[in-house]
């Protein structure tokens, strides 16, 4: 069987974040697959690509450019960057024009479905390359069913051009020993018990229902009480150190930290609406993030019962087996086979 070339778009990796770790984990699965020739393309004017993928075209140009040559004028194919293509897969940013079927990933609809919490320059960027993808795409990936139909709302894609390829949490996540849990905690001087909680710019993280749940607790806020961690060394230990994951966000495209926390033993509180649950199962208390009282109540609950803690604890380390990068890897190449037969 002849080789699938792919063109993928890896501009992300300059960026912290989640479509970042989407980028990174998926390609390097991606890369390991003999059914596949991979190209990438890689755009960053300040961030030299520090990656080990093979076949990379790095251009020293700012994002902004590419967005003006690609989405606005949309007049200069990626082939002229990557050469002939059977598939292009593009990010969340720029939708080139391209012979080859084009492929594309939603991480979430932030900027479509709450403007409010982007900068307007995001939602325009956004809502102009939509139209691109309803014109031009042949298949989109969505990393979570919320997601998928969230798209199915506010947008003119048809139900059979969206596939749901979910995401997972890397290998590094994994309960780590007492005596590098013991070094972290000296090292950022962490209370012996607290909960832990993830930042963001913005409402979305539900930061301040989080504070006064957590009155009578320590609590850490990464990106705040602390700053952003090594993702591959030091995020580990710190979901590894906590005795809980609090993570009432108001709108998850997948809600990574929950999967992040329960590969390394630690107990998840999150919210039952958007894709929470759906990566959650039985495996976290679900609580609604609108509600004070039960978000208290469910922080109480867990913190003061250790046999709760325990057995969220087996439940969740059971709920992470349902997603692996590889599994990401085979689905993505069936959505590539597909268009290619």
């Amino acid at each position: 069987m002849a080789k699938i070339k792919v063109g993928f778009d890896i501009s992300q990796l300059a960026h912290a974040g989640g479509v970042n770790t989407y980028t990174r984990s998926l390609t390097e699965e991606l890369s390991k697959l003999s059914s596949l020739d991979m190209v990438y393309f890689y755009s960053s004017l300040r961030q030299p690509y520090h990656g080990n993928l093979k076949n990379v075209r790095k251009f020293k140009l700012p994002p902004t450019l590419f967005e003006v040559l690609f989405n606005k004028l949309h007049n200069v194919s990626i082939e002229k960057f990557l050469g002939p293509l059977n598939i292009f897969h593009s990010s969340d940013w720029v939708q080139p024009p391209s012979r080859a079927k084009k492929v594309t990933t939603y991480h979430d609809v932030v900027p479509l479905k709450f403007p409010q919490w982007s900068h307007p320059k995001i939602v325009s960027v956004h809502r102009e390359r939509l139209k691109l993808v309803e014109r031009e795409i042949d298949q989109v990936i969505a990393v979570s069913r919320s997601t998928k139909e969230d798209l199915l709302k506010i947008s003119k894609i048809p139900e059979n051009k969206i596939t749901v390829v979910y995401e997972a949490a890397g290998k590094q996540f994994k309960p780590q020993l007492e005596e590098k849990i013991r070094e972290f905690k000296k090292k950022y001087q962490l209370p012996e018990t607290f909960v832990l909680s993830i930042g963001g710019i913005g409402e979305r993280r539900n930061l301040e229902r989080v504070k006064a749940a957590c009155k009578n607790y320590h609590l850490v806020i990464a990106g705040q009480s602390l700053p952003w961690l090594d993702y591959e060394t030091e995020l580990p230990l710190l979901y590894s150190t906590a005795t809980l994951l609090l993570y009432p966000s108001l709108y998850e495209g997948f809600g990574l930290p929950i999967l992040e926390a329960e590969a390394c033993g630690t107990p998840v509180i999150t919210s039952n609406i958007s894709s929470m649950p759906e990566v959650a199962g039985k495996s976290a208390l679900l609580v609604d993030p609108l509600n004070q009282e039960e978000i208290t109540k469910k922080v109480t609950e867990a913190m003061e019962d250790a046999k709760l803690r325990e057995d969220l604890i087996k439940l969740g380390l059971e709920n992470v087996k349902r997603f692996s990068w590889e599994k990401a890897a085979q689905e993505t190449t069936e959505v590539y086979r597909r268009l290619t037969k």
